[in-house]
């Protein structure tokens, strides 16, 4: 009993110092001023996912903010590795063709035009592929693709929002000014999100966007994407996927066909062809310039 008490002021002592220590550690973190949007941490999600955290850049940082192409996505933004390009362009391309082969509830809940195609297949190749994902997505089989490694969407730099809205280099107070959006029309796609590649089918990689312009039609802009070599069919061919939008007032439906078909489609406003004035070309995507 008597060693105890000898222990006491000490064990006294290394509270009170426990405690100062957390004091003025509180009073740092109060103290911190707030961080400049940047890669914008959120606490919403799409779905359970476990998303990796991302380091929260400040808007100071000039170089990862540059827009030096002017086409108003910063340089954060793109997908600047090879292989992060291919992984994105394989996981859209899948997850298009996935849509007409094995309609999940989500994709079939979202997908109504080629508009909607696009952006679905976009948001969900930026996203990480979890289990998680998988069981929510159901998809007919695991691709075995790799994610992106630069970010997994929604946290990215441009937070929950995927598409340029209008035109102009980019600017920092386009990150809250309504400049990026959820949602982006194949008008939009084609203006804001995406570049002119060609007029010949023949330079499309996987994962561009072939659109065209029919403007006897209420919608007069459409798109279809250009898949390669398909991941569920096993001929060699080139293959596009797209959606019909709505069909003499009842709902579309996605559309899987070759390439090789589509030049010789009986209505000649659809064959993407040079001497179409209707097909207005390839486009790719800014995220990959």
């Amino acid at each position: 009993m008597h060693r105890a008490k000898q222990l006491r002021p000490w064990f006294r002592l290394v509270l009170s110092l426990l405690g100062l220590f957390a004091a003025a550690y509180a009073g740092v973190q109060l103290s911190h001023p707030a961080l400049s949007p940047g890669w914008r941490e959120t606490a919403e999600t799409t779905s359970p996912l476990a998303l990796p955290a991302l380091a929260v850049e400040s808007l100071s940082n000039a170089k990862i903010w540059d827009d030096s192409l002017g086409d108003g996505f910063p340089a954060c933004a793109r997908l600047d590795s090879p292989a992060d390009r291919e992984n994105f362009t394989r996981w859209m391309t899948y997850l298009a063709e996935a849509a007409y082969y094995h309609a999940s509830s989500p994709a079939t809940g979202e997908v109504a035009d080629c508009a909607a195609l696009i952006r679905y297949a976009y948001r969900n190749a930026l996203a990480a592929h979890t289990p998680a994902w998988h069981r929510e997505a159901g998809l007919p089989f695991e691709p075995g693709f790799a994610d992106i490694s630069k970010y997994a969407y929604p946290r990215w730099p441009l937070g929950r929002h995927l598409f340029r809205t209008r035109p102009g280099p980019f600017a920092a107070s386009d990150l809250e000014n309504g400049a990026f959006g959820q949602f982006a029309d194949a008008r939009t796609l084609m203006m804001y999100n995406s570049f002119p590649v060609s007029r010949d089918a023949q330079a499309a990689r996987p994962g561009d966007l072939l659109f065209f312009e029919q403007p006897e039609q209420n919608e007069p802009f459409h798109m279809i994407l250009f898949v390669g070599r398909s991941h569920f069919q096993p001929q060699g061919a080139d293959w596009i996927v797209y959606h019909t939008g709505d069909l003499d007032g009842k709902r579309g439906e996605v559309r899987h066909l070759q390439v090789a078909l589509l030049m010789q489609h009986p209505d000649a406003r659809w064959r993407p062809l040079a001497a179409n004035p209707r097909f207005l070309g390839i486009y790719r995507l800014d995220l990959l310039r």
